[in-house]
């Protein structure tokens, strides 16, 4: 056999500590483990990982280490197993098993022979990343809360954090049988609870003594069809590049090649996101976008874009009531409407400039019955004051938006219509 040389680092981990864990609301709920990691160089930092990026690190350390993993003999393992903390299981049969807490597993994989807790690859996990020190932007309604774990249990064998962690519970429409072993296969009507809920569409779930990832496009909530953390639109636009090429499968998506510079206006959970390119608008996978002046993203388990709702087969919602999303016309239709705005109100000092700025998108013969422009300055002094009319919804707009009582009213007044003609 031939034998393999793993790269030692010169400054290495020497003391790797699990503090507490921390409930952020940003971009979307999840949850961060505080770890304090010493190094050799006597350097203290504080960082912070997710549980599904320790179990994705622990999975490939066994897999470059099969022998001290077990892979080959059993009896030859050494790397500690890594099962869900206790606080993120339920059953039964996971509280009477005596497994290894996150914190047991932080101390043993430290312990470890040199060549394995000094590798290159466990050192460039613990490195502190510019996230670690700069945290995303909180959000302004709701704070981050940090638990943290007590000197006293952290002295102790099992060492537990104090607080559960209450995790959303979602039901599973279609089966979804897994591709690779960082996913899990699972069935409609199967709940799972969610530990992470990562803005490319993919989630991180666990299910009974199963855990991986599934599309969020497979999942809805218990308590109703629309899932209450989509953003709202944002029809200034958020810029970013494109990373990967992706070629349009349906009608409301959009082409695009590297390298591309794009708008997001709408950030949906479910991984696909609708961008914005001169007059076009469609959904796009949020995986192969990039903002601007940032670094690529990186794909946990090197997912693929996840599948759309719209192309699952014999899904089953328990809810009667679809999720309604906005047309590719209504973006566009939104996005002349906001640029009209904005136009009129940064324009008024130049509004008799030949130079004045157009809007990136183009009127269509004035379809959505926005005022045109004058040149004349008697026009352009009455209409200073006057606000910007806004377009006429279309009938198929205020029926996606109305009440469902008077949805029901128009459907009724259109069959009596419909019966005495």
């Amino acid at each position: 056999l031939a034998s393999v040389v793993f790269h030692m680092e010169d400054i290495y981990v020497r003391h790797l500590e699990l503090l507490g864990y921390e409930k952020r609301f940003f971009p979307s709920q999840h949850y961060v483990y505080m770890l304090m990691v010493k190094w050799s160089d006597l350097s203290e930092k504080l960082i912070y990982r997710t549980y599904p990026e320790i179990h994705t690190f622990h999975k490939s350390l066994k897999d470059m280490f099969p022998i001290e993993s077990g892979q080959i003999e059993k009896r030859d393992r050494i790397i500690p197993s890594l099962p869900a903390p206790r606080w993120l299981w339920e059953s039964e049969k996971s509280r009477e098993t005596t497994k290894s807490t996150l914190a047991e597993y932080c101390q043993k994989v430290i312990s470890l022979p040199p060549h394995i807790s000094r590798c290159k690859h466990l050192s460039n996990f613990f490195k502190v990343r510019p996230e670690d020190e700069n945290p995303p932007a909180p959000n302004t309604l709701k704070r981050a809360e940090t638990f943290l774990v007590s000197r006293d249990q952290a002295r102790g064998v099992a060492s537990e954090i104090s607080a559960p962690i209450i995790l959303d519970t979602y039901r599973v429409i279609a089966d979804f049988e897994k591709s690779t072993k960082y996913e899990i296969t699972l069935h409609t009507g199967d709940l799972v609870e969610i530990v992470e809920k990562n803005e490319n569409g993919w989630w991180f779930c666990q299910c009974e003594s199963k855990r991986g990832w599934i599309p969020a496009s497979y999942l809805e909530p218990l308590d109703g069809p629309d899932e209450a953390e989509d953003a709202e639109p944002n029809y200034e636009g958020d810029e970013h590049i494109t990373i990967q090429a992706y070629k349009a499968e349906q009608d409301d998506e959009i082409s695009l090649e590297v390298g591309e510079t794009v708008e997001v206006i709408h950030k949906l959970l479910d991984g696909w996101w609708v961008v914005r390119k001169g007059d076009e608008t469609g959904y796009f996978p949020s995986m192969f976008l990039s903002k601007a002046g940032k670094r690529e993203r990186l794909n946990p388990g090197g997912q693929r874009p996840p599948p759309r709702r719209s192309t699952i087969r014999n899904a089953k919602s328990i809810h009667n009531k679809s999720r309604q999303r906005l047309s590719q016309d209504t973006y566009r239709r939104n996005s002349r409407r906001y640029f009209q705005q904005k136009g009129s109100r940064l324009s008024e000092p130049q509004r008799n400039s030949k130079n004045a700025a157009k809007s990136p998108l183009k009127e269509r013969k004035n379809q959505d019955n926005i005022p045109e422009m004058s040149g004349s300055s008697s026009e352009s002094e009455l209409k200073k004051e006057a606000p910007v009319i806004p377009p006429r919804p279309s009938p198929e707009l205020i029926l996606e938006r109305c009440t469902d009582n008077t949805r029901k009213k128009v459907s009724i007044h259109k069959s009596q219509s419909s019966s005495s003609s």
